[in-house]
C-alpha cells in the first residue's frame, strides 16, 4: 500500500465539524513572483526585478493578497474541504506587507455551517515566521458532497529561465572600454542591426567593412542610423574579409564580427599565412552557454571550425577554452573531456586521446585548469551520475568546459541544449591575434550582445596577460 502522503483525500461537508482546521507553509520566492506575473500577464519589468522586489512599492503590491490569497484559495481547494469544493467568495483584510523570503503559515478554520444550502464559512489566516498576522477574514465555500480520494497527481517542475549568466556576462563586460570591432561585410538588416545594438550597449565600437551602397541599404532597411561609425568601403565579401583582417593587424581593431558572409570566406583571410591573424594556437570556437538547469556558465567547444581534430588540435582547442574560461574570471575551470564512456578503450580513439590531454596537462603542457577524461556526458556534468559509477574526480559532475570529440559530437551537443533544455549560447572564436564574434541568424539579441561581450572580456584578458 502506498503512504497516505500519496493521496488526495476530501472532506465531505458532513464529514467536517465546527473547529476543523488545515494548514500549510511556504515560503515565497523570486520564482514564485515570476511565475505569478507570467500567468496573470502582468510582465512589467518593475514588478518581477529583485531590487524592485525589496522595495516598499512591491511590498504594498505584495500585501493586496497577490500571493497570500492564492495559498488561502490552494488550502481550501486541497486539504480542507478539499475536491470538489466551490469557492463562492472571500472578504480578507490584508494588514502587513509579504515581502520576498517571507514564510507564510497559512490556517483555515470551520466557524460555521449552513445545513440547508451545504455551506461553511472559513476563518483564515496568514501569519509570517515572525508570527505577525498578514492576512486575516472570511472565505465561504460550497463544501462536496461525495466523498473523494485518488492518487495525488505529481505536478511538472517549472523552471524560470532567466539567462543570469548571460546577463552577468554583461555587467561584466560593463567594466572595460568598448572594443573597436571590424564588422565584416554587413550587407544585411540581421548584421548591421546585431553590431549597433552592442554599440548601444557600449560593448563595440563598430567599423562597417564592405561596399558602401550595400551597407547603407542595409541601414535604411533596417531604419538604423549609422552616420556616428566609420565606414570602409569593399567592393565585395573578399576584399571586406581582406580588409578587416589587415585592419587587424594594424591595430585600428580589436576584434572582428562576422557580417552577412560565409564563415569559411572570413577564416580564410584570417589563416594566411603571411596576411593574416595567425598564432602559434590553432583556432577554435568556444561557446558559453546558459543553461536553465546547470546551476554555472557551461562553455562547449569546437562546434564550428575543426571538423576530426587530431590531438594537437585538441591541446590548443583545450588551451583556448581555458584562456576564455580565465577571461570571464573562472580561475581554475574544470575541463571534461568527454567520449562516449568514462574508461580508456583502445577500440575509441577519442578516449586515448582524452587520456593523453590528461597526462600532457599533468606534465605542464596544458595549464591553468583542472583537466579530466575520458568523461561521458552524464558524469561530466551530474554529481550523482558520477557518484554512481564511482568516479573520484575534481571535474567530475561539475565540469565548467565540455571538450567534444569533434566537429559533429559538439554541433549536436550544442543543438540539443538549444532547442531542448531552452538554453541559450554566445560564441566567439579564440586562436588568433584578435577575438572573432561569429553569429548566426537564430542568434537573438541576447545571444549576439553576449557574444561581443566575451570579445571585449577576452581582448582585455589578451591585453592584461601580454603587458604582465
Amino acid at each position: 500500500m502506498p503512504p497516505s502522503d500519496t493521496y488526495i483525500e476530501n472532506r465531505t461537508y458532513d464529514e467536517i465539524e465546527v473547529g476543523d482546521t488545515a494548514t500549510l507553509e511556504r515560503r515565497l520566492t523570486m520564482d514564485d513572483i515570476k511565475l505569478f506575473a507570467v500567468m496573470s500577464g502582468d510582465v512589467n519589468p518593475a514588478h518581477v526585478d529583485e531590487d524592485f522586489a525589496k522595495s516598499s512599492r512591491f511590498q504594498e503590491i505584495i500585501a493586496h493578497g497577490m500571493w497570500g490569497g492564492a495559498l488561502i484559495s490552494t488550502l481550501l481547494g486541497t486539504e480542507l474541504p478539499g475536491p470538489g469544493t466551490i469557492y463562492l467568495g472571500q472578504t480578507l483584510r490584508f494588514k502587513a506587507p509579504v515581502v520576498l523570503g517571507d514564510v507564510l503559515t497559512v490556517t483555515v478554520e470551520a466557524t460555521e455551517k449552513n445545513d440547508e444550502k451545504k455551506r461553511i464559512v472559513f476563518h483564515c489566516l496568514c501569519r509570517n515566521q515572525q508570527g505577525k498576522t498578514v492576512i486575516e477574514g472570511n472565505a465561504e465555500v460550497i463544501a462536496p458532497g461525495t466523498k473523494v480520494k485518488r492518487q495525488r497527481t505529481v505536478m511538472p517542475r517549472v523552471r524560470m529561465a532567466e539567462r543570469a549568466h548571460l546577463h552577468e556576462l554583461l555587467e561584466a563586460a560593463s567594466s572595460p572600454e568598448p572594443l573597436v570591432t571590424a564588422v565584416v561585410h554587413p550587407v544585411d538588416s540581421y548584421s548591421l542591426e546585431g553590431a549597433i545594438q552592442a554599440a548601444r550597449k557600449g560593448l563595440i565600437i563598430p567599423v562597417l567593412v564592405g561596399p558602401e551602397k550595400r551597407i547603407r541599404q542595409a541601414a535604411q532597411d533596417a531604419e538604423v542610423d549609422i552616420s556616428e561609425f566609420r565606414l570602409v568601403s569593399t567592393k565585395h565579401s573578399h576584399e571586406a574579409a581582406e580588409r578587416s583582417v589587415a585592419l587587424a593587424r594594424e591595430g585600428e581593431v580589436g576584434a572582428l564580427m562576422k557580417g552577412s558572409l560565409h564563415t569559411d570566406e572570413l577564416l580564410r583571410a584570417t589563416l594566411h599565412k603571411e596576411k593574416g591573424l595567425r598564432t602559434e594556437r590553432r583556432l577554435s570556437h568556444v561557446m558559453a552557454f546558459d543553461v536553465p538547469t546547470y546551476p554555472r556558465p557551461l562553455f562547449i567547444t569546437d562546434a564550428a571550425i575543426n571538423i576530426y581534430p587530431s590531438l594537437e588540435d585538441k591541446a590548443d582547442i583545450v588551451r583556448n577554452a581555458i584562456e576564455l574560461a580565465h577571461a570571464v574570471n573562472i580561475e581554475k575551470p574544470r575541463v571534461a573531456i568527454l567520449s562516449a564512456i568514462e574508461t580508456v578503450n583502445p577500440r575509441i580513439a577519442s578516449t586515448l586521446e582524452a587520456a593523453a590531454l590528461c597526462k600532457m596537462a599533468q606534465r605542464g603542457q596544458i595549464q591553468g585548469g583542472l583537466i579530466d577524461g575520458p568523461l561521458a556526458f552524464d558524469n561530466a556534468i551530474s554529481e550523482t551520475a558520477a557518484h554512481a559509477k564511482g568516479i573520484d574526480s575534481e571535474v567530475a559532475g561539475r565540469a565548467d568546459i565540455l571538450v567534444a570529440p569533434d566537429v559533429e559530437s559538439a554541433n549536436m551537443l550544442v543543438k540539443q541544449l538549444t532547442y531542448l533544455a531552452d538554453a541559450t549560447g554566445a560564441g566567439v572564436v579564440v586562436g588568433a591575434r584578435v577575438p572573432i564574434i561569429l553569429t548566426s541568424r537564430a542568434d537573438d539579441a541576447l545571444t549576439r550582445m553576449a557574444s561581443c561581450a566575451l570579445a571585449l572580456l577576452l581582448a582585455a584578458y589578451q591585453t592584461r596577460s601580454r603587458s604582465n
